[in-house]
């Protein structure tokens, strides 16, 4: 009932997990990972013990086909079973039980595996595999795995239709202000189009919680430092100096994780500048 990928970056610092169903919030069943450990999808019949329990194994260095192993030996169901799992080390396993509903199967390489049940056809997973084949490698996981999934979706997906997308990566420090290791957790529960409702929503995410490009920062001096302090004024953040001002503003529009010390990241620019625009300053 469920297509997913799981992999690990190419500089093993992230790992994730990109999934779409015809299966209501299928982001509460299937994904789960750990950072610097690994990641792993249980679906089909899914065990959600699979999560805590694959992730325990990887974490104390089992290898992706051990962890996956010691799984099945343990569940008397494994037959109905789907999963896969991707190591520190980038090994990888999938399996799919032999009652598992058609078509039903897998492929994994280094770094990722992808398995899928009740699909249109081996094409899905061969069209996931390309895509991620295909991708730069330097791209950010959460983009790689959400071009797998869209792609596995546009080749047929799950045969019963669409419903719910999740995409979950995570990498040391990586969440809001550094406090966690959830560098992404973004699902779609009900949705005509839930892939592509995804990547619009990774957007967002980028937007909001990525973190700046050190290469495209703008120094905030001389007339761009002008043409800021006037914006934020004209938008009620008169009488403080101009970094508390943009700290402000970068606050209430939920762009605080873009902020530099003395410079401006162009996005933050860019948003507040339309911030302007829409409020007639």
């Amino acid at each position: 009932m469920t297509f997913s990928i799981v992999a690990r970056s190419a500089d093993g610092t992230c790992f994730g997990v990109a999934v779409a169903s015809k299966f209501l919030a299928v982001g509460a069943a299937v994904p789960g990972a750990r950072a610097g450990a690994g990641a792993i999808a249980t679906q089909a019949l899914a065990n959600l013990a699979y999560r805590p329990d694959g992730l325990g194994l990887l974490a104390e260095g089992r290898s992706a086909g051990e962890t996956l192993k010691a799984l099945l030996a343990a569940d008397e169901r494994r037959d109905d079973r789907q999963a896969g799992v991707v190591d520190r080390e980038g090994g990888s396993a999938t399996w799919t039980g032999r009652a598992c509903m058609t078509w039903a199967g897998g492929a994994s390489g280094p770094n990722y595996a992808i398995q899928g049940n009740i699909l249109t056809g081996p094409e899905v997973v061969r069209a996931m595999e390309d895509a991620w084949l295909a991708a730069d490698e330097e791209l950010p996981l959460a983009g790689r795995l959400h071009a797998a999934l869209l792609a596995g979706d546009r080749a047929g997906g799950d045969s019963r239709g669409r419903q719910s997308a999740a995409l979950l990566v995570v990498s040391p420090g990586g969440g809001y202000g550094g406090g966690s290791d959830v560098l992404v957790d973004l699902r779609v529960d009900d949705h005509a189009d839930p892939s592509a409702e995804l990547g619009r929503l990774l957007k967002l995410h980028d937007l909001y919680f990525g973190r700046p490009d050190p290469g495209t920062l703008l120094p905030l001096t001389g007339e761009l430092a002008e043409e800021v302090a006037g914006r934020l004024d004209a938008l009620g953040h008169r009488g403080v100096e101009l970094e508390v001002a943009l700290s402000e503003w970068a606050g209430i529009a939920n762009l605080e994780e873009r902020l530099v010390d003395g410079a401006i990241d162009p996005l933050v620019l860019e948003q507040l500048r339309a911030a302007g625009e829409d409020a007639g300053a």
